[in-house]
């Protein structure tokens, strides 16, 4: 598992719409990453439970019975998908640990398939029709980072991009960009409001905090009551967006220069200039007067 000796890396976000057949969302997303690989993806990364319409939308004990536990066939299927094309792959899942504890996962493979592990998203959030508290459990395998045969991946899933520490930790590790596989979109209760600017903004922020790339994919069309706006983009560590889809489906291809993320920490010395020693307080959930 070592780094590619080129510090050019081209990564893949696969941007899609599902259906009800997981089947069919399966297969669809199959021919897509297929189509990254083909036009040079060495990284592809999928959007958050990518077989599956957002069932938190509302609470239903019959959606547990979306979680599979791991390893699954689908998870053994994209590890063998992984192996065949020379990519590395992260793919969502609903993951079922024990009957009764089931988590917002995710898997790794390397570029030869092998198996580099799991992350459980860790942050979970719980509002009009995202119910999500009422499916996962918080995660409990802290914020690992992979080191892959194209470079070193940090991952989280979707509310856990909103949190600078979880982006801290992760380039703390070594990870040169960070993955973020999302669901969102639509809010119920303000209709008129899109959080696609600040989506971006903040994620962007962390890649010039901590001197890496970021890359968000999210899914695109309506499921029920909830319309995702997809926008999946790709920036570098000075927060620049190199790629960028639209709410439409989109295999969104950018290439990475690994170089930047020295350049950037060279100019700004966030990582050297940190007070650990002042940041206790941030471990109290309510600092009072």
């Amino acid at each position: 598992m070592n780094n590619t000796t080129s510090a050019q890396v081209r990564v893949a976000l696969i941007q899609s719409a599902c259906g009800k057949d997981r089947t069919d969302n399966r297969l669809h997303t199959t021919q897509q990453i297929r189509q990254a690989a083909e036009q040079g993806a060495q990284i592809v990364c999928l959007q958050e439970l990518f077989d599956a319409q957002y069932f938190p939308q509302r609470v239903d004990v019959k959606g547990y019975g979306l979680a599979e536990p791991l390893p699954s066939p689908t998870t053994e299927a994209m590890g063998r998908l992984a192996a065949e094309l020379g990519i590395v792959l992260i793919v969502p899942i609903f993951e079922e640990a024990q009957p009764g504890v089931y988590f917002n996962s995710l898997v790794v493979f390397d570029a030869d398939g092998t198996y580099l592990g799991k992350y459980r998203k860790t942050h979970i959030p719980d509002g009009p029709q995202y119910h999500e508290k009422f499916y996962f459990t918080p995660g409990n395998l802290g914020y690992p980072v992979f080191r892959t045969r194209f470079g070193v991946i940090g991952v989280a899933i979707c509310w856990d991009e909103w949190f600078p520490e979880v982006a801290r930790i992760l380039a703390l590790q070594g990870a040169q960009i960070l993955f973020y596989p999302t669901a969102i979109g639509s809010e119920p209760d303000r209709p008129e409001f899109s959080s696609a600017t600040a989506w971006q903004i903040a994620i962007r922020a962390h890649g010039i905090a901590n001197g890496v790339f970021v890359a968000a994919v999210n899914r695109v069309g309506t499921e029920d009551e909830m319309t995702f706006y997809g926008k999946s983009f790709v920036s570098d560590p000075f927060g620049e967006v190199i790629a960028e889809a639209d709410d439409r489906e989109a295999i969104l291809l950018a290439n990475v220069d690994f170089g930047k993320v020295r350049e950037l920490r060279e100019l700004l010395h966030f990582l050297r200039d940190r007070r650990i020693d002042t940041y206790e307080p941030l471990l109290a959930r309510l600092i009072e007067p």
